[in-house]
């Protein structure tokens, strides 16, 4: 976790945050009050954050990883947006907007929320960057990322399963690393297998894949295997696959991508 970070869970009165989450910093947010939903309640647990910050109560939205990436981020400015509250940045950092007209306030981002003087739908935001699982794991695996890379999530929730199969598609066409977050689960299966089945049309079976499994926390656990094997290995929710490109290797218990310092300079 970020320093930042820690100061503001120290400074704030409330607490508001996945249940799972919540439970990994229970140690540090003793005496607060303390806002918890479990999974599937993400947009419940937003409202009831604003809604602490429109009573004059600050408030930390707290994330895995860092709240901009499949994380909180996003879902406050949605909110914050369909329900016309103002939005400004923290420490009175401007920003420029072309097309904001005349006379209205600057959008600014966080997700530390704070009440800003007495009118109605006003609030403070700060975006806190946190420790994404993609630059955890990769460390663990290697350098995996040192090249171009793409990000996706197999989770079909809240994207149709069509439009995932299609950025995998393009993502192994186009030879990026591929990063996928949200592999497997009790209820999703399958995505994998299928997945692997799309990139496979456009990589070696033997192509290096790792798999980082609770990165950074007590139950971490690595996996060096390939494309062929990577639908066959001990995969769950708090897993992140890194699947190399043409040009990444596999060296002893590592992954790496070359940038292409070996075609330029002499190694």
């Amino acid at each position: 976790m970020a320093q930042r970070a820690l100061d503001i869970i120290e400074k704030v009165d409330t607490i508001a945050g996945y249940s799972t989450y919540i439970e990994l910093i229970k140690n540090i947010v003793k005496g607060k009050k303390v806002i918890s939903t479990t999974m599937t309640k993400e947009v419940q647990r937003v409202e009831l954050a604003i809604n602490e910050v429109l009573n004059k109560k600050s408030c930390a939205l707290i994330s895995g990883g860092d709240s901009g990436i499949y994380a909180m981020a996003g879902l406050v400015f949605e909110i914050c947006k369909k329900q016309n509250i103002k939005l400004f940045r923290a420490n009175n950092c401007k920003a420029s907007n072309s097309n904001q007209t005349e006379g209205s306030d600057g959008i600014e981002g966080s997700d530390v929320m704070e009440k800003r003087g007495e009118r109605q739908n006003q609030l403070v935001l700060e975006i806190i960057p946190g420790i994404p699982a993609l630059a955890a794991g990769a460390a663990l695996a290697g350098a995996p990322l040192t090249h171009d890379f793409a990000t996706i999530s197999l989770s079909d929730l809240l994207t149709k399963w069509e439009i995932i199969e299609k950025r995998l598609e393009l993502a192994a066409q186009a030879d990026f690393a591929i990063v996928i977050y949200n592999p497997k689960s009790k209820k999703r299966d399958w995505q994998l297998t299928r997945a692997k089945e799309l990139i496979v049309r456009h990589r070696d079976k033997q192509t290096p894949v790792a798999i980082v499994t609770g990165a950074m926390r007590e139950n971490q656990n690595i996996i060096i295997t390939d494309l062929d094997k990577m639908d066959k290995e001990d995969v769950g929710m708090q897993s992140i696959l890194f699947v190399g490109s043409t040009a990444s290797v596999q060296y002893l218990d590592f992954i790496f991508t070359p940038r292409g310092y070996g075609n330029k300079y002499n190694l």
